[in-house]
């Protein structure tokens, strides 16, 4: 848990590097390494990170980014997707930083979509898990495959085949 010490104080939790380069905060932990850009000035005192508000906006933004890059490395994020298909089962390999979606809607050639950061991919038969340090690399990874099967040119209420986030 990420405890806010006053308004502008927050704890780094045991276990977990911070360091700052210029206006970039990097936190390493257990799940791996996070780096993110603040839109405010932050200072390093022991095992706090004091933020330097230049106004209280900006202020809650450098806060949220930071609490999303300490919850990552100590955490990760993790979320799920279902393959639906009605007409041609498909499949999910995944290749170096490419994810290839196999026979969707038949189509011979595969659909491909990136995968961001060190977000990683796990095919589990109908249902691929996407988990990583980073909750904007897990997020965008997610859409590109999103993307990756949106469906043209066919009636979208018959041919609903796809990859869907599911709840946990």
């Amino acid at each position: 848990m990420i405890k806010m010490r006053t308004k502008n104080e927050i704890e780094i939790p045991e276990g977990l590097n911070v360091s700052l380069d210029g206006s970039t905060i990097i936190v390493s932990g257990p799940k791996g390494k996070v780096s993110n850009i603040l839109p405010s000035a932050v200072k390093l005192e022991g095992k706090k990170i004091i933020l330097v508000p230049a106004s209280k906006e900006m202020m809650n933004t450098s806060s949220a980014i930071i609490k999303s890059c300490l919850k990552g490395a100590q955490e990760g994020y993790k979320r799920k997707m279902k393959m639906i298909f009605a007409h041609f089962p498909m499949t999910v390999e995944v290749k170096g930083k490419i994810i290839h979606i196999k026979n969707f809607l038949g189509e011979k050639m595969p659909r491909v979509a990136k995968i961001v950061g060190d977000t990683q991919i796990k095919p589990e038969k109908e249902f691929v898990t996407i988990s990583g340090p980073d909750k904007h690399a897990v997020g965008q990874t997610m859409a590109n495959i999103k993307t990756a099967t949106r469906i043209k040119n066919k009636d979208p209420r018959t041919f609903q085949d796809g990859l869907y986030e599911v709840n946990e």
